[in-house]
């Protein structure tokens, strides 16, 4: 399963490319998220999972976890691949274990151990490397993006631990769904006018469809099942896997070409979300 997983969320990003290459932003972003939210919908009916919410508090908790691990991640990515290469958007969201380390300190009272220092450090060496390169004429936007989206889904997974909705958390990832599904429909119309599928192709709609029901839907079902099954940091460094294949299916499909400093950079990075994810774990604070 966690392998499955893997390949699905690594595949998706330079599919999600060919989706962008016939649908603007936010029109592939609400259908994909409609796609998903129904997908993990029935996921939730057919393993008889509770959609329940205890309260309106609840509920408050599941629109803003909505807002930052949905809404603004992939917006931001979409924005990001339309700017910058597919594969140093894929690695350079996937900072966000060390984003988690950044945020966990101040709001959940966990200090980062000496691991997770030298975490935080490479992550910035690989960083550097990465962009150096490309500033000549500034730091490019779709990267600035991607690291946004890193901070963001980060931001996302810090909130609801702090939160703790006392709630099935696959009935959490389906309602923060169909919340985010509301709010695309809502900027569809403000932003693009309407859904625009002029200039969609086949190519472009099956991709949309396949970042959907497979990166969405079924990749959220998969990822809360494993969860109960695998120690946390196992599983947690084997979904790192889903940049490297990201990468490698993105030289594949896209035709993209790593330079050396890409992959200084993303060997950097990547070794950086290892150090943080096995280190020791900093223990909350009595107060947090």
């Amino acid at each position: 399963m966690l392998v499955l997983l893997c390949v699905i969320w690594g595949t998706s990003w330079p599919i999600m490319k060919i989706a962008l290459n016939g649908i603007p932003p936010v029109s592939m972003r609400a259908m994909s998220t409609a796609l998903a939210a129904l997908t993990l919908y029935l996921i939730c009916r057919v393993s008889g999972r509770s959609l329940r919410l205890p309260n309106a508090k609840a509920f408050a908790h599941v629109i803003v976890a909505s807002l930052l691990n949905i809404v603004f991640f992939t917006l931001l990515i979409a924005f990001g691949q339309l700017a910058a290469a597919t594969s140093r958007v894929a690695i350079l969201a996937y900072t966000v274990p060390i984003w988690s380390l950044v945020l966990a300190w101040p709001f959940l009272g966990e200090r980062p151990g000496p691991m997770q220092v030298v975490a935080l450090v490479l992550c910035a060496t690989g960083i550097a490397v990465l962009i150096y390169p490309l500033a000549a004429s500034g730091i490019p936007l779709g990267l600035l993006l991607a690291l946004a989206a890193g901070l963001s889904w980060a931001a996302g997974t810090v909130y609801l631990k702090w939160a703790r909705i006392n709630a099935d958390p696959v009935g959490v990832a389906s309602w923060q769904l169909i919340v985010a599904f509301v709010v695309f429909v809502a900027c569809v119309f403000l932003f693009e006018g309407g859904l625009q599928l002029d200039g969609a192709s086949v190519r472009s709609l099956l991709a949309t469809t396949f970042v959907g029901v497979g990166g969405g839907g079924i990749a959220y079902g998969l990822w809360f099942a494993i969860v109960p099954r695998l120690p946390a940091v196992t599983s947690s460094l084997a979904v790192l896997g889903s940049p490297v294949i990201g990468v490698l299916s993105s030289m594949v499909i896209l035709g993209e070409i790593p330079k050396a400093s890409d992959i200084v950079g993303f060997a950097l990075i990547f070794a950086a979300s290892v150090c943080a994810l096995l280190g020791k774990q900093p223990a909350a604070s009595p107060t947090a």
